[in-house]
């Protein structure tokens, strides 16, 4: 189940204003890393571009032995448009559309598969229930299942636990837990640095430049945590709500 991802002097731009700069260094296959740093690092914005849905300006992004397909993302819930008219059993259904194609049948045993993501996150009962109707950390649960449906080997979340209940975050982090030992490699996008001590391996520090990447204990010091502010501090920043 194991992915790497290689980073080589990457940047990222919002109209010709970087947003991530000539960062390097990899996500080792199987790797639980979060990445931490101010508002306006670029945080989302690199998890983005991992998933290309950002152009990269210079460097390149090495995707090693996978493909894109074997990529599942959770945006921020902010991005969810819970409007739309979708039950529970669909959303996590979409994450069959990786085995079974756009325009495949979903079968017996895709629908037996989102079942049991469905019980794995707790939602037994809310399959009729339209996404617009669920709490905050209902929705994530729901969202996680899509993500277990798609079985993928490379996970990026953007902020995952924010603005949830201690249980579900609680629930959620198990899971990460479970697919770390499965072996997937897990990207996540934190603010809780304590959370992110206790849970997070591997972390990778950026205030748009590279902070610090390696092990949590090394990379969250008092020194480049107020290095990474400082750094925060002399930005002039056009573009802060679509770099955080």
């Amino acid at each position: 189940m194991s992915a790497s991802v290689s980073l080589d002097d990457l940047t990222l731009a919002y109209h010709r204003q970087p947003a991530v700069r000539r960062i390097s260094g990899r996500f080792a296959a199987g790797s639980l890393t979060a990445i931490v740093g101010p508002n306006g690092a670029g945080k989302s914005t690199l998890l983005k571009g991992l998933m290309g849905l950002v152009p990269v300006s210079d460097g390149q992004i090495r995707l090693d032995d996978i493909s894109r397909h074997d990529i599942a993302y959770l945006p921020q819930s902010a991005e969810i448009d819970r409007s739309f008219p979708i039950d529970v059993l669909d959303l996590v259904s979409l994450g069959a559309w990786r085995k079974a194609g756009f325009f495949g049948r979903i079968t017996g045993a895709h629908l037996a598969r989102v079942a049991d993501a469905i019980r794995a996150v707790g939602l037994e009962g809310f399959e009729k229930r339209v996404i617009g109707s669920l709490s905050g950390g209902q929705l994530q649960r729901a969202l996680f299942a899509r993500m277990l449906v798609q079985d993928a080997r490379l996970l990026l979340l953007d902020e995952p636990f924010t603005a949830i209940d201690a249980r579900t975050t609680a629930d959620l982090l198990r899971i990460v837990r479970n697919w770390n030992a499965e072996g997937r490699t897990i990207i996540a996008v934190l603010h809780d640095i304590e959370l992110v001590r206790e849970h997070f391996p591997q972390t990778l520090l950026i205030a748009r430049d590279l902070v610090g990447w390696g092990h949590t204990s090394d990379v969250l010091t008092r020194e480049r945590l107020r290095e990474a502010r400082n750094l925060s501090e002399n930005w002039v920043d056009p573009f802060e709500s679509v770099a955080a």
